[in-house]
């Protein structure tokens, strides 16, 4: 419900910027396949919804916390599409949407967990830096538009080589996060790293998830915006949850 808000907010705000842009023209809003009060409503009932599952933390669990916070997670998710009009961070505004994510979860289950362990605060770094630095590669393909129109982006402000540039740097300082995460987590420790047969299951995700975001900056390279973008991202997402629920059921199961 919190990422479908977001994306309507979004899309919403962005409806006459996306109307001018050639790329994004035909997106259902400004292409007219959308009323706009359809949107409103459903960012509505997403909004109930979540306000819902807050109160059910609250209800079930006597965890009120979620709700309290949720106020702060509404207006940053409903908020972020705006950056772009004021900053050239913009790609780590977003980032930051997607990085409360870890953070939620942590305050949901055990708020006392974000106070005794680290873990969930450095993956919700690695996240920011991880959905900025491929942000950053998406906007190269509005670099002139965004200037044209007199919006921020990194691409637009520092040009294409710069711009790619920043993204390594910020996709090189998650993976650091990321091995934090794996040092600090009980579950991902290296079993025995003499015997590559127990290496870790998010040990070597974080190992494919570095080379996959190596393929994703060669296919930046070629223009290869779409591959970047959704499908290596995507993958990204699921070998490192996939990898953390392995080695969390494997350290469980003793």
């Amino acid at each position: 419900f919190a990422r479908t808000f977001a994306m309507l907010a979004n899309r919403y705000a962005d409806r006459k910027i996306d109307a001018a842009n050639p790329r994004t023209a035909g997106r259902a809003l400004p292409a007219g396949q959308l009323r706009d009060g359809d949107v409103l409503a459903a960012m509505v009932v997403c909004a109930i919804a979540l306000l819902a599952c807050t109160v059910g933390f609250g209800v079930l669990r006597n965890n009120w916390w979620p709700l309290m916070l949720l106020p702060i997670a509404v207006v940053w998710l409903g908020g972020y599409g705006l950056a772009k009009r004021f900053t050239s961070g913009a790609h780590f505004v977003l980032g930051v949407a997607l990085g409360l994510s870890p953070i939620g979860a942590s305050v949901a289950l055990e708020p006392a967990y974000l106070i005794h362990d680290g873990g969930a605060w450095l993956l919700a770094g690695f996240v920011v830096l991880w959905v900025g630095g491929f942000d950053i590669i998406y906007a190269l393909q509005d670099m002139e538009v965004d200037r044209a129109q007199g919006l921020h982006s990194v691409p637009a402000k520092l040009g294409r080589q710069a711009a790619l540039w920043v993204a390594k740097g910020a996709h090189l300082i998650a993976l650091l996060l990321l091995v934090g995460v794996q040092r600090v987590t009980p579950a991902f420790e290296l079993n025995r790293i003499h015997d590559l047969l127990d290496f870790g299951y998010f040990t070597a995700g974080i190992i494919v998830v570095a080379l996959l975001l190596l393929y994703e900056h060669r296919a930046a390279r070629r223009d290869q915006f779409t591959m970047a973008f959704f499908t290596l991202n995507g993958v990204i997402s699921c070998v490192l949850s996939g990898a953390g629920i392995a080695d969390i059921l494997h350290w469980a199961g003793g």
